[in-house]
């Protein structure tokens, strides 16, 4: 009887490993998101048209294409704020799927799971109108303020000749904030994204202008943590039908007047 019993528990010893690898090979193979049935997605809460708040509810062009794809996809969409020097943390640690809010692919292509370029940006320069800044050479002994961890503060930072040129560069929180000192004359200039820059600038009518001379020249795309390619590989399809059945361009249209995507 004991040496049935110890064959019997050995035989269940062999399939309990090739039943737990089974399972943990299906969860990798749907990516992070289908496990809970949730696409929780990263944004900047003050970043709009991408993504911000209004009259209590959050919305933007990035969103509404992340909230498609879910559909799409089958999962529930959450929106999640997120402080942005701390995006890679809230991505690192799971509190989210995706970095999904104009968000810049040029200078971190190796940092994560991209989807391909769905936009192209410029980063700017935002001054008032009656400024005599005309020009980037302009901004000799300016104070300049740019978002911190931002492609904006990375295009500078590899512009060192220009970012040398300023009296100083302030680091703000929010790019909203920074409108604020500018109009109020805190600060003299505000390197950010042209998309960004050219919304607000309508929406609010500040008596602001963008100048002709971008700092840099990029591109958006969707961010997933390094090994959740399956999860990205998902969402690039998802994004590449939308772009074939119109989905894309009608989105676009109703945040920009015209269809400004690059996918398709």
């Amino acid at each position: 009887m004991k040496k049935i019993l110890t064959l019997a528990l050995a035989a269940a010893m062999l399939v309990m490993p090739i039943t737990a690898c089974a399972a943990e090979g299906e969860a990798e193979s749907t990516g992070a998101a289908a496990s809970d049935g949730q696409f929780v997605v990263g944004f900047d809460a003050e970043f709009p048209p991408m993504g911000f708040m209004e009259d209590g509810e959050y919305k933007g062009f990035d969103l509404d294409l992340a909230a498609e794809v879910a559909d799409r996809l089958g999962l529930e969409f959450v929106a999640q704020p997120i402080a942005w020097d701390s995006k890679d943390q809230e991505l690192n640690s799971g509190n989210i799927d995706c970095i999904w809010n104009g968000f810049t692919i040029s200078g971190r292509e190796d940092q994560y799971a991209w989807t391909e370029a769905y936009m192209d940006n410029n980063q700017v320069v935002v001054v008032r109108s009656d400024s005599s800044i005309a020009s980037l050479a302009d901004l000799e002994g300016a104070v300049v303020a740019v978002q911190k961890d931002s492609s904006g503060l990375a295009a500078l930072e590899e512009n060192t000749e220009l970012m040398g040129s300023f009296a100083e560069l302030v680091q703000v929180d929010d790019y909203l904030n920074a409108m604020l000192e500018l109009e109020s004359g805190a600060i003299d200039a505000i390197v950010m994204d042209e998309i960004v820059a050219r919304y607000e600038i309508q929406q609010s009518g500040r008596d602001f202008i963008v100048l002709d001379e971008a700092v840099a020249s990029e591109e958006y795309g969707v961010g997933f943590a390094l090994g959740n390619e399956a999860l990205r590989d998902q969402v690039q399809a998802t994004l590449e039908e939308m772009a074939a059945d119109g989905t894309l361009a009608q989105i676009s249209n109703e945040w920009f007047g015209e269809d400004i995507t690059t996918i398709g």
